[in-house]
């Protein structure tokens, strides 16, 4: 049973559970900026009807073939009907951590290195992390200011970018099956005991996917994906 209100956030609520797990509550807001949605985005930018089921289902299928491959997440099970999903509990690196993998240059990255690189060019799994922070923008901080700044050790720094990779190709493999090309996705991760886990979803809402070289929004991505 649920216990109380924990956290509000911009695409789920967070709730706590009797049993010591946590309640996630997905929602219909998207990240983005003038109405147009984008996963590099640090506030509510638009509301759209049922992306939160979606966002829900496509998780869930991502977290159980994670299972299978053995990669730690604080997925547990979910509830369908009610937009819900229950985890495991897990402590965020520092105030909260975003974890990028990029394999096409677009959006934010383009925005900060359009003097280097040309919109659209390949990546090889590019990893940045930013820190969840709206009022300063999400700043991009590296390995060492992460190190310095006590959030996560070296150890963990790889860990995490070694999952993120391991996942990202996953996702990808998935997409490329259905005919789509994965440019871009965002994850969270966090640490229960000594082991980093994959945390919060992997959903539309937090990737860019492209078909035949054009962009795919997240409700029509979720349809071609279950299709």
């Amino acid at each position: 049973m649920i216990k109380n209100k924990v956290y509000t956030g911009k695409t789920k609520d967070v709730f706590e559970l009797d049993n010591g797990n946590f309640l996630l509550k997905f929602k219909d807001d998207c990240t983005g900026k003038d109405g147009v949605f984008d996963p590099g985005e640090n506030s509510v930018g638009l509301t759209i009807d049922g992306v939160g089921d979606v966002n829900l289902r496509m998780s869930v299928y991502f977290f159980e073939k994670l299972k299978e491959a053995g990669i730690k997440t604080h997925y547990v099970s979910a509830n369908l009907e009610d937009t819900t999903m229950e985890v495991l509990p897990a402590t965020v690196f520092g105030k909260g951590l975003e974890v990028i993998c990029r394999y096409k240059a677009v959006g934010s990255f383009l925005r900060r290195y359009s003097d280097y690189i040309e919109e659209g060019a390949d990546l090889d799994a590019y990893v940045e992390m930013t820190f969840k922070n709206d009022e300063k923008g999400d700043p991009l901080v590296t390995k060492d200011g992460l190190v310095a700044l006590g959030v996560m050790s070296e150890k963990q720094y790889d860990e995490t970018k070694e999952m993120t990779q391991k996942i990202t190709k996953i996702v990808a493999d998935d997409l490329k099956e259905k005919g789509l090309v994965l440019y871009d996705i965002k994850f969270e991760f966090g640490f229960s005991g000594d082991e980093v886990i994959l945390i919060d979803e992997i959903a539309s809402g937090n990737m860019r996917v492209y078909k035949d070289g054009e962009y795919i929004d997240p409700m029509t991505l979720s349809k071609l994906f279950f299709a």
